[in-house]
């Protein structure tokens, strides 16, 4: 009887060594969350294109307001220390142009004078580029970025060397008219 199980179920040898296991329902699905939910709802604005809280068609936009003007200089690659600059630009920034240039012509500090020209070109390009008066403006931003650094040695006793880093600064400036608040 054997040989006839055999020579019907050739795979008879692997089904006895398997063990069946019980077979598994197929997994539910699971409710969604609220948080889940608002992903599913972003992703499939993203795919089709659609605007987040886009508003009905029936109502129409508030009208919009005009930017105020600001002009813009900047200077790179400034020879001087980011951290002494901004020393300099905290203490104009937000002021007039006639007491900005009062301030930076009798400042002690190095930084100052490449200030002072950077305020200068500003105050040019709102004459010459906007019609704007120079003398109405006032310093809205100023901003002072590391540029970089010039690495050089200095010989030192015994055969040494010890580094020397000589800094660079990005001063970008931003005046507006007197009247415009940001």
């Amino acid at each position: 009887m054997a040989l006839e199980k055999k020579q019907r179920d050739p795979n008879a040898k692997k089904a006895q060594g398997k063990k069946e296991s019980p077979k598994k329902d197929p997994p539910k699905a699971k409710k969604a969350t609220p948080k889940k939910a608002k992903k599913a709802a972003k992703k499939t604005a993203a795919k089709t294109g659609a605007k987040k809280d886009a508003a009905p068609a029936k109502k129409k936009e508030a009208p919009k307001k005009l930017a105020p003007i600001v002009v813009r200089a900047s200077s790179r690659y400034v020879r001087v220390a980011p951290r002494k600059a901004r020393l300099v630009a905290d203490q104009v920034r937000g002021l007039q142009i006639d007491k900005a240039r009062a301030l930076l012509q009798f400042s002690p500090r190095g930084a100052a004078q490449d200030i002072g020209k950077l305020i200068e070109s500003a105050a040019a390009n709102a004459e010459n580029n906007h019609d704007l008066i120079a003398d109405e403006m006032r310093v809205a931003e100023i901003t002072v970025d590391e540029g970089p650094t010039l690495r050089r040695y200095r010989p030192r006793a015994l055969g040494r060397a010890t580094p020397i880093n000589k800094r660079t600064s990005h001063i970008a400036v931003a005046l507006s008219p007197e009247g415009d608040e940001f």
